[in-house]
């Protein structure tokens, strides 16, 4: 008997696209926030969720439940792709001018006034601007578990490394980001003049 998983690659690979659609609304979004951590840009992650699935959909046939979850096997396929869309913008120039970081969706219960919303942007901004400046393996484990709150197992499963490495990157991952905002807020800090 094919699991679930198995059942729903077998209709989007009969020309299902009502299964199709319900696998693009169950990771679509996932894929998204992952481009969109790794690149820091819309565009760049709209264009990147797009390639993602097209990779996803290319390559269903390969898919084989008893290696693990649609779910993993979906986001290993997304890790490569981010990866790979990595490696070509570190090789490629800066490009002049910059953009400025879209707004993150933090919402308080109570409408913010314009300080906090200026204040809560600039926060967001100096956290990413901090992840950015890690290097690729421990940005992947910091995003992975603090902000898409993948469990360390699905995330040795994913990576492909045991759990004892995967928290170490994020413990190292946390510790440099931690001494990189310190750096950058101290850096930034008005100095007093005496």
């Amino acid at each position: 008997m094919l699991s679930g998983d198995q059942q729903l690659v077998e209709r989007c690979l009969g020309g299902d696209d009502t299964a199709w659609e319900g696998l693009v609304r169950s990771y679509g979004k996932s894929i998204y926030n992952l481009s969109y951590r790794f690149t820091n840009r819309k565009e760049d992650a709209e264009d990147l969720t797009q390639e993602i699935l097209l990779r996803v959909y290319r390559n269903l046939k390969s898919y084989r439940s008893e290696a693990g979850s649609l779910k993993n096997w979906v986001l290993r396929v997304a890790r490569n792709l981010v990866i790979d869309h990595y490696r070509q913008k570190r090789r490629l120039p800066p490009s002049a001018g910059s953009e400025e970081l879209e707004t993150m969706n933090i919402r308080d219960e109570t409408a913010p006034n314009p300080h906090q919303t200026v204040e809560r942007r600039e926060a967001a901004r100096f956290l990413m601007d901090g992840i950015q400046s890690l290097s690729f393996e421990l940005k992947e484990a910091v995003i992975l578990r603090d902000l898409e709150g993948m469990a360390y197992h699905e995330m040795a499963d994913l990576l492909n490394v045991p759990e004892g490495t995967v928290k170490s990157r994020i413990n190292r991952g946390r510790i440099e980001l931690t001494r990189l905002l310190i750096k950058r807020r101290t850096i930034q800090e008005p100095q007093e003049i005496p």
